[in-house]
């Protein structure tokens, strides 16, 4: 078994003004379903929550790109954070692209400027 770790940082603004300037242009083409209605529930920090998800994306591509032979078979919206019950962030992979992977582990923070986010995914040899 092999360990691959992706990380990622974002201005929060970046993307509240990508958001604001090209509203659902943006947002369907990067996010899922399920994150933007998990995001626009968050009324007051739902720019923090939509950076934080764009995080992950480029986490977990960072992660993963090493098994992908071409990095165009895979869209931003085949990376999808949701949540468990209790709340703790998760990540799938909508695509064939992920046939081994055998775990992916995330944490996501985010504070008035700026998202993070840290993947771990573990692979089958």
């Amino acid at each position: 078994m092999r360990v691959k770790c992706g990380v990622d940082i974002i201005e929060i603004a970046r993307v509240k003004d990508s958001i604001e300037d090209l509203g659902t242009k943006f947002l369907n083409r990067v996010f899922t379903q399920k994150e933007i209605e998990y995001c626009e529930n968050r009324v007051k920090t739902k720019y923090e929550h939509y950076a934080a998800r764009f995080a992950v994306k480029e986490a977990t591509f960072k992660a993963i790109s090493e098994m992908i032979d071409n990095k165009y078979l895979i869209s931003w919206k085949d990376i999808q954070t949701t949540n468990d019950e209790q709340g703790r962030p998760k990540v799938e992979i909508l695509t064939t692209v992920n046939k081994d992977i055998e775990n992916i582990d995330v944490s996501i923070s985010h504070c008035k400027e700026y998202a993070i986010a840290n993947v771990v995914v573990l692979l089958n040899e």
